[in-house]
């Protein structure tokens, strides 16, 4: 702690900066309200884009004799883009950090949607040959490079406009946009599934989905330019400035740090073990989320002969169950802690993986879907409050750059590869236990690495 000044020196405490128009705190709501839509819209693309790689990309797109072939191809274009989530962590970090949240937020969403009706625009294999998946695989890689900066932007800046005390709830609710765009996917394909049939759906209706997003995005744009700049970002000019400009020794250590010009590289050298860690404690809840809403819904029917809308439904009111809960988690975890709420879910989801995905031998949907239901509310439990726990690790000027890195990195390890390597661990086993070991063993290193962090509940934001 710094030391007090002697009682013949004049206590001087220096005002927080004037905050721009339209900056104060009071506005949080409506922050987090756009930064839900922007989240959602964001991730209703790529659940979108999921479940079609699960149903029909891998014909239309990568013909083949063999099934397993055709699903490994789409679900190998599925992992390109969490390959390509850390150019987005790079690109959006350092416009988020040097040049305001706001903008990056806007850039990405508008990104994502120009991919994501792209792919809905396609011709398929049948139509041009080999330049169908040179094509899917580019605009796959334009959303990932979108998803790289979109998470740590919207609860970033929900986060930095909450007010004092409830960091972790106003962090959460665009944290409720994963669930929510795969709620809207299944709204928007499930109802085209059965009008058109598995056949038209195959034929032509699976774009359909893609291009309704055409309509969600302008929404999302809208309400993301409406809103304010985080409270807390001060532009690198001025934070030069303040840095350079002499002070009185005891405001020194209030003196802001200036801007990093790489904030990704800025990161890298000082703070590695931060940065590992959070990786580490959103691993295993990445695992979780991808295979349940992605792998299952292909693994389901094509295995072992469940019906498609089962596996949707399941999944469905498994993210329901999971909404339902990361608000009042949250809320404990502004009361007594991020790690005790997390720790909870990480042992939860350590014990309940290999029951959650061992109901799916039963095919019975009763099962599954509270099989499914009890595991997404122990992920919401991780999911929920990490939202202010991987910001509070980092300093303000490298937030967005450490909280998007970790949670990203997290999403490419844990879930990209996930159905690629339940694949691989079926061809081999061919058992839904094998599942269950491989979630449980990545949410046993998410519990690892929450007991090595600290708790970061009282931490000055604003640092």
């Amino acid at each position: 702690m710094p030391e007090l000044p002697s009682q013949a020196a004049p206590v001087i405490v220096p005002s927080p900066p004037p905050a721009p128009p339209g900056t104060t705190r009071a506005n949080a709501p409506r922050v987090a309200a756009a930064s839900l839509v922007g989240t959602t819209i964001e991730y209703y693309d790529f659940a979108v884009y999921g479940t079609a790689s699960a149903l029909v990309l891998g014909p239309a797109f990568f013909p083949s004799g063999n099934a397993t072939v055709s699903s490994l191809a789409a679900f190998l274009t599925f992992a390109a883009a969490f390959v390509a989530r850390p150019l987005g962590v790079a690109l959006f970090g350092t416009i988020g950090d040097r040049l305001g949240r706001r903008r990056a937020l806007v850039a990405s969403l508008l990104l994502m949607g120009v991919a994501t009706v792209g792919v809905g625009l396609l011709p398929t294999y049948e139509s041009v040959g080999v330049l169908a998946p040179v094509l899917l695989v580019t605009l796959r890689l334009l959303q990932g490079v979108s998803m790289g900066g979109e998470w740590g932007g919207a609860v970033l800046l929900a986060a930095e406009h909450a007010p004092p005390g409830r960091r972790a709830l106003y962090a959460s609710i665009p944290n409720i946009g994963p669930s929510l765009g795969f709620l809207l996917s299944s709204a928007v394909i499930l109802p085209t599934l059965n009008l058109a049939g598995r056949d038209g759906f195959t034929d032509w209706a699976w774009r359909i989905p893609f291009l309704l997003s055409t309509v969600l995005v302008v929404v999302g744009l809208w309400v993301r330019s409406t809103v304010s700049e985080s409270p807390l970002f001060t532009p690198p000019t001025e934070a030069s400035a303040k840095a350079q400009a002499p002070a009185p020794a005891h405001e020194k250590a209030q003196a802001p740090a200036p801007t990093s010009r790489f904030p990704l590289g800025t990161l890298l050298t000082r703070h590695p073990g931060r940065l590992l860690l959070g990786i580490g404690a959103a691993l295993g809840g990445s695992a979780v989320y991808y295979l349940t809403i992605v792998y299952s819904l292909s693994y389901g029917p094509k295995e072992l002969g469940i019906p498609q809308n089962t596996m949707l439904t399941a999944a469905s009111v498994g993210a329901a169950a999971g909404i339902a809960v990361t608000l009042p988690a949250a809320r404990l975890a502004d009361r007594i802690g991020r790690r005790p709420v997390m720790l909870t879910g990480a042992v939860g989801s350590v014990l309940w993986a290999v029951p959650m995905y061992a109901s799916l031998s039963s095919r019975d949907a009763w099962v599954i879907t509270g099989a499914y239901t009890v595991g997404l509310a122990l992920l919401a439990l991780m999911f929920s409050p990490v939202a202010a726990f991987l910001p509070e690790l980092f300093p303000a000027r490298l937030r967005y750059t450490g909280a998007s890195a970790a949670f990203i990195l997290a999403n490419t390890l844990g879930g990209g590869f996930a159905p690629l390597v339940a694949t691989w661990l079926n061809s081999t086993w061919n058992s839904p236990l094998v599942l269950g070991f491989y979630t449980g063993g990545l949410c046993l290193l998410s519990l690892l690495c929450l007991l090595a962090l600290p708790e970061t509940r009282d931490h000055e934001f604003d640092a």
